[in-house]
């Protein structure tokens, strides 16, 4: 993304994974974002232009953020584990990159989003949660996990209004009986073609907010 992004080989369950963080220009973070990629078997990984987008958006608004490609992805070791292992994947990088002592942020894109949502109900009582941003959420494809009440003032929900991969109407579905709120952005479709900055500038206002 930047000439400061290093790249990381942490150690995941089923070996080693592939990761990027990048960091505000002046080295100082509030805390750390941990951003995960969209589908493996549909090309999905840690230089998605969606995800590269969340990472911006966080390192701007003063987050370290950590990208990584789930196992099987990349220069990850191991294979495709229908999300099971993938959320193993996650809870080893936040294991691995984020203090007791300081915020956390997680965020994922499309099967990433998924992800994510189980990884809600594993955190350690330890770390403290303070944003989560879930984009493109594959409702329609996976049975995502809901949205403990206590983090809806932390969560920021965004989707395409014509999203042909994920339709709107399936996230609506998942969101309705949580009554959790999703920004949706007119005309939009899965990648946020042509408004990638719009989805940035929602995502900062988040951040801020």
């Amino acid at each position: 993304m930047n000439a400061a992004t290093q790249s990381l080989q942490l150690q995941g369950p089923a070996g080693v994974l592939e990761s990027l963080c990048d960091v505000p220009e002046d080295g100082i973070y509030h805390g750390t974002a941990v951003i995960s990629h969209p589908h493996p078997l549909f090309g999905g990984t840690m230089q998605n232009k969606v995800v590269q987008t969340l990472a911006k958006a966080f390192v701007q608004n003063g987050w370290r953020a950590i990208r990584f490609n789930f196992r099987g992805v990349g220069a990850s070791a191991g294979a495709y584990d229908e999300g099971r292992g993938e959320v193993d994947d996650l809870m080893s990088v936040i294991q691995d990159t984020v203090q007791a002592s300081q915020p956390l942020a997680l965020a994922g894109f499309s099967f990433g989003a998924f992800v994510t949502s189980h990884a809600l109900a594993r955190l350690p009582t330890s770390l403290q949660l303070e944003k989560l941003v879930l984009v493109g959420t594959a409702a329609s494809r996976f049975q995502v996990a809901s949205v403990p009440t206590e983090l809806h003032e932390k969560t920021l929900v965004v989707h395409g209004e014509v999203d042909d991969t994920v339709p709107l109407a399936s996230v609506l579905d998942w969101a309705r009986p949580q009554s959790l709120p999703v920004t949706v952005i007119p005309g939009v479709e899965h990648f946020f073609h042509g408004q990638l900055p719009l989805l940035r500038t929602l995502v900062s206002r988040h951040l801020r907010a």
